[in-house]
């Protein structure tokens, strides 16, 4: 079984000027489309989910958390989002757990911003509806930690450089103009 990206719900230009058509092209159209690392190994037949939560580091994790990672990022963001910040439910979590939409915010970006190198930030929620902000290394996942991820930032060079050059903070800020609120809460 290979693991293949989702089709984009929008065209590769939907989220200019935040995310260009030339990143889209390249981070979604030749960086990764198809994972074939798993057939004949002990991990065929299951989810990605349960491949990130389970195998070894190696090549089989660090593949099937890309797909995984990669297959949530592009799937949260909409060319026209119909609101800006979260409601129910998850606007509800977000105000228990961080006190305010702005104050989750500043964490989100801070942990974004403050990641070493290559990797993820993440919220997640753990078993008992509490939100967690994660850093998340390489093609790490929170499913790795018994987290389900919401809402994803990958702040890999490859994921802004073409738009933003070294300015991953410019990057992290003008994601919030695309989430798909309506998509990270049913992920809830």
């Amino acid at each position: 079984m290979t693991y293949e990206m989702p089709k984009l719900p929008y065209a590769n230009d939907g989220l200019e000027p935040v995310i260009s058509q030339a990143t889209i092209d390249y981070h979604y159209g030749k960086h990764l489309q198809t994972n074939a690392l798993v057939p004949g190994t002990e991990f065929e037949g299951k989810s990605v989910e349960e491949i990130v939560a389970t195998a070894p580091d190696g090549g089989i994790f660090n593949n099937a958390g890309q797909v995984l990672n990669h297959t949530l990022y592009f799937l949260q963001f909409t060319p026209q989002p119909n609101k800006h910040e979260p409601s129910g439910k998850l606007a509800e979590a977000i105000k228990r757990d961080f006190g305010s939409f702005d104050n989750f915010k500043k964490e989100m970006n801070n942990a974004s911003t403050t990641l070493f190198g290559s990797g993820w930030t993440w919220l997640s929620v753990d078993k008992d509806g509490k939100l967690h902000i994660t850093k998340e290394a390489n093609g790490s996942n929170p499913w790795r930690h018994g987290l389900k991820p919401l809402l994803g930032f990958d702040v890999w060079e490859h994921a802004y450089y073409l738009d933003y050059q070294n300015r991953r903070a410019d990057h992290i800020n003008k994601l919030w103009e695309i989430i798909d609120w309506d998509i990270v809460e049913k992920r809830m």
